[in-house]
């Protein structure tokens, strides 16, 4: 069976997977808890009255959110319906990516098929989220420009790339691993082409909200960059737990549309978040510029690595972030991505435990077992970076992927 026989059936399977487990989420599952779409319908009806986003109402997200949010409104069914409908259609186009980035690099019929059903299934393991919020379009934004990379894109991967830092900025994290890709394989040029791409669409898409609601769009950075230590975090787990050992109480504060930890070590345990997250990013970019052998196959555990760390250790780690890694952990190949496969599940359905039907008491009473569970689950994120920071160091490619590098073309000739 070649390649491409081999892996668009998976792709087709994987997303009817994705559209039963969609059903099941909005048939079963979802029931209206804790769902972000009445704030989508509350901006896409300001938006269809005429007012501008940042100058005329403060709008929490980049500029790019908008049309995933607008887009609903104009649709035949129900804004619910129509919203689940287009984070489903993102799905299937995550599930198309990562099915093109895996061809890229040569991987086998059966990787593929357990790649793209765990990407399927993946909603229903998480619960009620994929629907409800709007983190299925930049995630799509971030595999497409991923795909790209792989495929030697190096225009196409910018601008999905600086699209998708302006939908929800955190792609942005994979333009180092694309430079650095993209410099090994066509040089200077096709370095300076991805860069170059990615701060024009960027631009495009955060000038004209510059020029019209300057002071909003600055409010959004602010909102978006100096929040308090939220309380699914790897810190305010931490901190639960020596509660429940003891240590004084701590309050809950909402705050930025979330809550929050306030009191004794709250602010440390964020500081020490961007710290480690900070630093675990960057050793990942620096691991994979390292390394002598860089093909697809190292830039796909680099950004797995890259997206579970900003996760893991983020000091706001709200639930949907866990849909960032649904398409990007399947990717990583051998033992060590089937224990990454597997404990992205175990955070998956560790979520699902507490959110939505048991969010109250975890966030306002620091309530065990919830507590507890929430704990496990920021460890077994941390441990998947772990694993997959090891993979990237140890790694090496295949004979036949270097073969397609510019040094060994060069060699052979």
């Amino acid at each position: 069976m070649n390649r491409s026989a081999a892996t668009w059936p998976a792709a087709a399977a994987a997303a009817v997977l994705l559209g039963i487990s969609f059903y099941a989420l909005v048939a079963w599952l979802e029931q209206g808890q804790l769902s972000d779409v009445p704030v989508y319908v509350h901006y896409a009806e300001l938006m269809r009255g005429g007012a501008v986003p940042y100058r005329d109402f403060h709008f929490e997200y980049p500029p790019a959110a908008l049309p995933a949010m607008l887009l609903p409104s104009y649709m035949s069914w129900s804004y619910p319906t129509s919203f689940a409908v287009l984070m489903g259609v993102c799905g299937a186009g995550c599930i198309a990516a990562a099915a093109s980035a895996l061809r890229a690099v040569g991987a086998g019929a059966e990787r593929t098929w357990v790649a793209l059903l765990a990407i399927g299934v993946s909603p229903l393991v998480l619960g009620s989220l994929f629907d409800t919020r709007f983190d299925l379009w930049p995630t799509l934004l971030a595999v497409g420009a991923l795909a790209a990379v792989v495929r030697d894109r190096p225009v196409v991967s910018g601008a999905l790339l600086g699209l998708g830092f302006a939908a929800k900025l955190w792609p942005a994290v994979l333009l180092p691993i694309a430079v650095v890709h993209l410099w090994r394989r066509k040089g200077q040029a096709g370095a300076a082409a991805v860069v170059a791409a990615f701060a024009v669409v960027a631009a495009a898409c955060f000038l004209p909200f510059a020029v019209l609601g300057a002071d909003g769009l600055r409010a959004m950075f602010a909102d978006q960059l100096n929040r308090p230590l939220q309380v699914e975090s790897l810190g305010a787990a931490v901190l639960m737990a020596a509660q429940h050992l003891g240590m004084s109480p701590l309050a809950t504060v909402s705050s930025h549309g979330a809550q929050g930890l306030s009191g004794r070590g709250a602010g440390l345990a964020a500081d020490l978040s961007t710290v480690f997250e900070v630093m675990s990013v960057v050793a990942i970019w620096v691991v994979f510029a390292r390394r002598r052998n860089g093909g697809g196959e190292a830039v796909l555990i680099a950004a797995a690595a890259t997206v579970a760390a900003l996760v893991a250790f983020d000091r706001v780690l709200s639930p949907q972030y866990l849909i960032w890694l649904a398409p990007f952990i399947p990717l990583v190949r051998g033992g060590r991505g089937v224990l990454a496969g597997g404990l992205l599940l175990l955070a998956l359905g560790l979520t699902q435990t507490w959110f939505p039907w048991h969010y109250w008491p975890l966030a306002l009473d620091h309530a065990s077992p919830w507590s507890w569970y929430l704990l496990a689950r920021d460890l077994a994120l941390v441990a998947l970076a772990g694993v997959l920071l090891l993979e990237l160091s140890l790694a090496r490619d295949s004979a036949a992927g270097r073969a397609g590098w510019p040094a060994a073309r060069r060699a052979a000739a």
